[in-house]
């Protein structure tokens, strides 16, 4: 990517000081000389004032006419990163000489034993701006290594130090010295970090060394003879559990500059994505994995394929075929009104094929209300209003909530569904991809797929339609009829198969989704009527006596009103 002049000769001038100043401190060390090494406390407004530069000039950049930050950030911010740590390491350089300067007994020190990591720290340090101008990838990588390797010199030294001091002789002396160690290794950190930016800049996106080593092995498995130098991540999303979501492509053209200095947007279309990259704890990622195979085994060609899993501690990454088509969300929101009616009719399809392939005589309780119980913390975390004690009015007592939950937890272990199917288990309108060319319907983050009451996904669905954040008389009108269509395709299937108790359950896993999706949503009307309904609900189901239940209507129309 091609920076802005002012940002590439400012960063060139910082590396200069930085080189500068540990040339001094290695002649200084090696010359066990205390004078030659203060020259370096002289220098320390030049770094600091480089820095600055180089963030002013990245925000005159980052920053449009309307004061909005531009999307393709991610250089920019990377480049802030390098010029604070570069900065940073003229600061180490400075503790470094005033730890150096407190000791008094020199030959403690074994000051020549530091030549070789500050060599090999300088050394990496004059890789830096070719690998920053040349998108060098493979230069970046041996700067990310510049600690490991300075550790691996510097571990006895502090080993030494620290049996020395368990003598008890020259204890202030000897701090110090461990005190210039640790600094030294710190260098080693932040070459690390500058290495690091290097590698965000060349893939688009912020990554760690342990990141681009797990890209670079699941690309190999990819076998279709990509370099991953070529390369760029493009964030799609963050997951509410942490992961993080990002699309593979090919490393576009340079980026041309307009003439009022701003990046033009050059970025791919979605087309152009090879693969989805998928990062979090390692369980999560494990179940999802897991998951996908599941689906593949039961009713092959909904989910994508896994192209590879790779794992390392407790984190691990999923590289998963990049699937063609809109999520069920963009087009309920962006697409004209045919093109809602066909995805959603092809959903209807696709969960009817499921249920039928996957049907199984053996009852099953979903534990809605004990699903509600769970995150009730979670609500009253971001919504503390909604929680409230019981109350009196005209001597009429109302309940409060959690007390309704439990009496409905009760109810709920005499509604068992009389069967079960393979579900979704998070099936967001995120979670839906529909091809329109190949009249396809995928399912995508699978963690949670099981053999479950259907109804868990008709009501995730159904919520999580409702919950869009959209105020369009229009929109809000076109979601509700999304609604109202699954209601309407689950109880075709209900009646088929003599569900009797299907609206009732559907009442609760309504309310369990209703209210635990508030702690998502800050608009207060929004959660509010979320919130209401919920509370209707389950008022409706405890007034419902079970030997009634097959006969309690759902008020759909009320509930998913415009």
């Amino acid at each position: 990517m091609e920076f802005p002049q002012a940002i590439g000769d400012n960063l060139r001038f910082l590396i200069s000081e930085v080189s500068s100043q540990l040339d001094t401190l290695r002649s200084a060390l090696a010359a066990e000389t205390p004078a030659a090494a203060r020259s370096v406390l002289d220098r320390r407004g030049y770094g600091l004032n480089l820095m600055r530069r180089i963030h002013e000039s990245t925000l005159e950049h980052l920053v449009c006419p309307n004061g909005e930050v531009e999307g393709r950030s991610t250089p920019f911010r990377s480049v802030e990163i390098m010029a604070y740590e570069l900065e940073l390491m003229t600061k180490r350089c400075r503790e470094v000489v005033t730890h150096y300067n407190a000791i008094l007994r020199t030959d403690l020190l074994h000051a020549q034993l530091y030549e070789e990591p500050l060599e090999i720290i300088h050394a990496r340090l004059a890789m830096v701006e070719p690998a920053f101008h040349n998108n060098d990838t493979t230069q970046a990588l041996k700067i990310c290594r510049t600690e490991k390797r300075v550790y691996t010199i510097t571990e006895p030294l502090r080993r030494r130090y620290t049996k020395a001091l368990k003598k008890g002789k020259h204890t202030e002396d000897l701090i110090a010295a461990l005190f210039l160690v640790h600094n030294i290794e710190k260098m080693g950190q932040t070459m690390r970090t500058v290495g690091e930016a290097v590698l965000s800049i060349n893939l688009g996106q912020t990554t760690s060394i342990e990141r681009f080593q797990s890209l670079t092995r699941s690309i190999d498995e990819m076998q279709d003879g990509l370099n991953v130098g070529e390369l760029e991540l493009a964030t799609v999303a963050e997951t509410r559990s942490g992961s993080g979501i990002s699309g593979i492509r090919r490393r576009p053209g340079k980026k041309k500059m307009s003439k009022k200095g701003k990046h033009r947007d050059m970025r791919p279309k979605s087309e152009d994505v090879l693969a989805i990259l998928k990062e979090g704890h390692k369980a999560k990622l494990k179940e999802e994995w897991q998951g996908v195979e599941s689906w593949h085994s039961i009713v092959p060609g909904l989910a994508p394929r896994i192209l590879s899993y790779q794992k390392k501690g407790q984190a691990a990454s999923l590289l998963i075929e990049h699937l063609a088509g809109l999520t069920f969300e963009q087009i309920v929101l962006n697409e004209p009104q045919p093109r809602v009616d066909e995805a959603l009719q092809h959903i209807g399809k696709t969960l009817g094929r499921v249920w039928r392939e996957t049907h199984t005589a053996e009852p099953v309780s979903a534990d809605y209300m004990g699903q509600l119980g769970k995150r009730l913390k979670d609500v009253w975390l971001i919504h503390p209003d909604f929680q409230y004690a019981s109350s009196h009015i005209c001597g009429f007592k109302l309940p409060d909530f959690e007390s309704q939950i439990a009496r409905a937890v009760g109810k709920e272990k005499k509604l068992i569904a009389p069967f079960s199917v393979y579900i979704h288990g998070d099936f967001n309108v995120d979670n839906i991809i529909y091809d329109p060319l190949e009249k396809q319907i995928n399912f995508i983050d699978l963690h949670r797929s099981r053999y479950m009451d259907y109804i868990q996904d008709i009501s995730v669905f159904m919520v999580s339609n409702y919950r869009l954040q959209v105020l369009d008389p229009q929109t809000r009108k076109r979601i509700a009829g999304v609604a109202q269509e699954m209601y309407h395709i689950a109880r075709r299937y209900a009646l088929k198969h003599g569900d009797e108790t299907f609206e009732i359950r559907l009442a609760m896993g309504l309310a369990r989704s209703f209210a635990t999706s508030t702690r998502f949503v800050l608009d207060k009307d929004l959660a509010w009527a979320m919130f209401s309904r919920a509370q209707l609900l389950i008022h409706q189901v405890l007034d419902t006596p079970v030997k009634r239940a097959a006969h309690y209507r759902l008020p759909i129309e009320e509930l998913f009103i415009v």
